[in-house]
Parts: structure tokens; C-alpha cells; sequence
């Protein structure tokens, strides 16, 4: 599986939010609960772009299976040099190197950009998040017990943060 990792085009913003509303509905790997419309997701995309952020998608054989994007850890100019990146994978796209893929290209995007670390929010009920963040170079720097609510139960934040 040879994936082509590029920018994202409003062609793929549809595939964009078949992947994504799944994790929304159905998990807690992230903790937010409300979809993204077609309308939000190219405000949200243009807004990263406008920052100089980037978001990307994972391509294989004309197919999008994942996407990755980050932005700002947190807002303020003190902050400017630390980044939050966001990888969600179809099911069908996990197993075959494409994560690896899009966080290389997000953590070069940002390096080149002159960020100076990245930072992974991991929901504590996601190992396998926080296994392939540990195994890319990232080290667990803290853990947030019940700081996220979905489901109608307590959620811990796991970060780890990787200089670049």
C-alpha cells in the first residue's frame, strides 16, 4: 500500500467527514460529540490554512483513507512554537503505515514552519493511540483524569509531546 500524502482538496471533503463522523459518534477517541458540517469543515480547514497550518489526506489508489492536521497547543504568542496535531484513520486505512505517513508530514510541515514541538491529546480509553505515539518518538508527559465527558462517564487525557 503505497499512500500519497497531499494537501486536502474540497473534493475530498466528503470522504473527510465519512471517516470523521464514526470516531465522533461511536468512540472516545476524541471527546467531542458534535459533527462537522461540509460548511464548518471548510471553515475549519481554511482557518489552519490562513495560520499557516496544513491539513492533509492519505491517498491510496484514488481512495482517501486518512487525514491529519494541527494547529496551535494552545492560543497566545507564548505558545506559538508549540503544536497539537489530529490523525484519524479509516478503518480500512489502519495497520498499513499510513499514520506514520501523515505525522511525518504533518511534524515536517511544522518543523519548516519553525514549530518546536508537537503535543498528542490521547484519550486514556485509546492504547493503541497512545502505543503508536510512543512508538513514532513521542513521550507521555502527563495524564489528565477526567477532564473529558462522553458517554455520560469521565474521560482521562493522556499527553505526550514530541520535539521536533
Amino acid at each position: 500500500m503505497s499512500p500519497i500524502i497531499r494537501p486536502a482538496t474540497l473534493a475530498d471533503h466528503p470522504r473527510i467527514l465519512e471517516i470523521w463522523h464514526p470516531v465522533y459518534r461511536d468512540t472516545t477517541i476524541t471527546f467531542a460529540s458534535v459533527e462537522k458540517t461540509p460548511e464548518t469543515l471548510v471553515t475549519y480547514i481554511d482557518s489552519r490554512r490562513a495560520a499557516g497550518r496544513e491539513f492533509f489526506v492519505a491517498e491510496v489508489d484514488g481512495q482517501v483513507l486518512g487525514f491529519a492536521t494541527y494547529d496551535q497547543f494552545r492560543g497566545g504568542d507564548g505558545y506559538a512554537w508549540a503544536m497539537e496535531h489530529t490523525i484519524i484513520l479509516s478503518p480500512e486505512g489502519r495497520g498499513h503505515g499510513l499514520g506514520r505517513a501523515l505525522m511525518g508530514a504533518v511534524e515536517d510541515h511544522a518543523r519548516a514552519a519553525g514549530a518546536h514541538v508537537m503535543i498528542a491529546g490521547v484519550s486514556g480509553e485509546n492504547p493503541v493511540g497512545v502505543a503508536f505515539h510512543a512508538a513514532v518518538g513521542y513521550e507521555e508527559t502527563g495524564r489528565m483524569p477526567q477532564v473529558g465527558r462522553k458517554f455520560d462517564r469521565w474521560l482521562e487525557l493522556v499527553l505526550m509531546q514530541k520535539f521536533l
